[in-house]
């Protein structure tokens, strides 16, 4: 892979990882649900690929042209908005290291694509669980 092509990912993997670190923190520590923190846990453990070193020296965030937030990123109206931004942050995530992969390896690919559709399921049942509870 390319030095571009590395980037992508690894800006990709930071932001799925992410994602799901924030929705895995609220259901740990503000529902105290050991089930549902350790299933995401699991999720964010398996959004890795075993190149580090790589993708570390491809980070670029200095000419990164979109870093400035925007501002429907700068505010969030409850617990709910914070939970529903992140979930849809780590699907278009896994989304594209789902395609990027491709290129390299079917089977990063595969684990981004079962990432994704877990989130999707994770993610109609835990909003419920916290639209009722505003």
């Amino acid at each position: 892979m390319n030095n571009t092509e590395l980037r992508l990912i690894d800006a990709n993997l930071n932001r799925l990882r992410e994602g799901i670190r924030v929705v895995e923190d609220i259901f740990r520590y503000v529902y105290n649900n050991k089930e549902i923190a350790s299933k995401l846990k699991d999720l964010r453990h398996k959004s890795r690929i075993d190149i580090y070193d790589k993708l570390l020296n491809s980070r670029d965030i200095k000419n990164d042209i979109l870093k400035k937030s925007t501002p429907s990123e700068q505010s969030r109206d409850n617990l709910n908005s914070i939970l529903i931004a992140n979930f849809k942050r780590a699907q278009e995530s896994s989304r594209v290291l789902e395609e990027v992969c491709k290129l390299e390896s079917n089977n990063n690919s595969e684990v981004f694509k079962y990432i994704r559709y877990e989130l999707y399921d994770l993610e109609k049942a835990l909003t419920n669980i916290t639209s009722n509870s505003k």
